[in-house]
């Protein structure tokens, strides 16, 4: 994932910022994703009305909004048992 500069936006503006006050600054800011793009604007609207009182709190609540288009290969994971029926790697013992 590409903040395209955002992160350096958001980091750069004056602390406490409501939702509304970010959106009207950086609303069209483009988010590269591995399955698209985002719009800033519409990615901070997910969070509701907030105050943010710091860079960190924006940026939490800029990952959180994030879509599912934001991950890679959807509901993968390695670390799934395998289904029943197949057979998977011998357990090892440390």
């Amino acid at each position: 994932m590409r903040l395209n500069r955002t992160g350096d936006l958001i980091d750069a503006h004056e602390f406490p910022a409501t939702t509304e006050e970010l959106i009207e600054a950086y609303g069209d800011q483009t988010i590269e994703l591995p399955n698209g793009t985002a719009r800033l604007g519409d990615v901070l609207a997910r969070a509701g009305s907030e105050t943010y009182t710091s860079a960190d709190d924006a940026h939490s609540a800029l990952l959180c909004g994030l879509g599912h288009e934001a991950i890679g290969r959807r509901y993968y994971s390695d670390r799934d048992a395998y289904a029943m029926g197949e057979d998977g790697p011998q357990q090892v013992s440390f």
